[in-house]
């Protein structure tokens, strides 16, 4: 993968040029933030300062970018695509810079907050309430996804699952973003969903970084890597099926963290650190704070610097995982 973002002129691609360029204007370098640690220098990158509050903006745009270019997307397609979330918000936030229309697919997990803005910014809303084979909702939005391909002249599915410019705008932006900040990175953790993210990032950082280890993150429950998918409440990371983008990515090791400690990470890195961060950051949170937990402060030679992404804010989560009622349901279930 040649690392370079450039591309055809947007200029030649006709009334939906002026929308791409203003939304790749507004695509700005997201801030690495320092955090306090005993053990490694730590550094938190903040990708909730992208415009519509997540990772999810670098994917959403650099695929509708090429789908442009391609000549996939024009002025009369309808985009359609199955979301837990932060995907729906950008693509929905994109689409009407563009002028076209995009139907999301959600379920019962999808914030109210979320749900509210995509009922605000889309003229249609589909949300699935059946539960699939695992117990989620994954397959069910999905089928909605086809049928509804199958309904709407001029169709176009993102396929954030498996479309491959997913992991093409992470090795390009933030993984860019990564390299030309850092010397050294010899820990990455990153949160496996769609695997776009870890996909992109994972193979800019091994070109520039050949030892760094690449910690891939993963929710309780979530399928991706050979566990038994299983009901989930929290949306982010996490998939009841194997994501086909995850067989791009190159990763050394794989921690997984239950719901409740995800909550407890969120809470944590609100407390030490003021950062007010989604669902996804706290669950990686909680697994580089138990990764780190045996290793000494103070060792011989220099200290090991690692990286991790805020992949979303926590204003979504408020009444979730930063309301004390709703986390106590996951922190101190009731007895069975």
């Amino acid at each position: 993968m040649t690392a370079t973002a450039s591309g055809p002129d947007l200029t030649t691609l006709g009334p939906l040029a002026s929308g791409l360029a203003r939304i790749g204007g507004a695509m700005r370098e997201t801030a690495l933030v320092p955090l306090r640690h005993g053990a490694v220098d730590l550094h938190a990158k903040l990708e909730y300062a992208n415009p519509n509050g997540s990772s999810k903006d670098r994917s959403a745009f650099w695929i509708l970018k090429r789908a442009v270019e391609r000549g996939d997307v024009t002025e009369r397609t309808t985009v359609v695509e199955s979301s837990s979330g932060n995907f729906a918000l950008s693509m929905a936030s994109f689409c009407r810079v563009l002028g076209i229309d995009f139907v999301p697919v959600i379920d019962p997990n999808c914030n109210a907050s979320t749900e509210a803005y995509l009922r605000l910014t889309c003229d249609r809303v589909e949300k699935v309430t059946e539960r699939d084979a695992t117990g989620g909702y994954l397959a069910t939005r999905l089928r909605r996804v086809a049928a509804l391909r199958a309904e709407l002249p001029a169709a176009f599915w993102p396929d954030q699952y498996g479309n491959a410019d997913a992991v093409e705008a992470h090795y390009l932006l933030t993984g860019g973003e990564l390299v030309r900040a850092f010397d050294r990175i010899d820990y990455a953790f990153i949160g496996a969903g769609t695997g776009g993210t870890i996909g992109g990032v994972s193979l800019r950082l091994k070109e520039a970084y050949p030892g760094v280890r690449v910690v891939a993150v993963d929710a309780e429950g979530s399928a991706i890597f050979g566990g038994a998918p299983k009901t989930r409440r929290i949306p982010g990371l996490g998939s009841s099926m194997v994501p086909p983008l995850i067989g791009k990515a190159l990763i050394d090791e794989v921690l997984i963290v239950s719901e409740p400690d995800t909550v407890r990470g969120c809470h944590d890195l609100l407390r030490e650190h003021g950062l007010y961060a989604g669902g996804s950051t706290g669950t990686v949170y909680s697994a580089l704070t138990r990764y780190f937990a045996d290793l000494p402060a103070g060792g011989a030679g220099p200290r090991p610097t690692a990286v991790f992404l805020c992949a979303d804010r926590g204003t979504a989560y408020a009444d979730t995982i930063y309301n004390p009622a709703w986390a106590a349901t996951l922190l101190d279930p009731a007895p069975a």
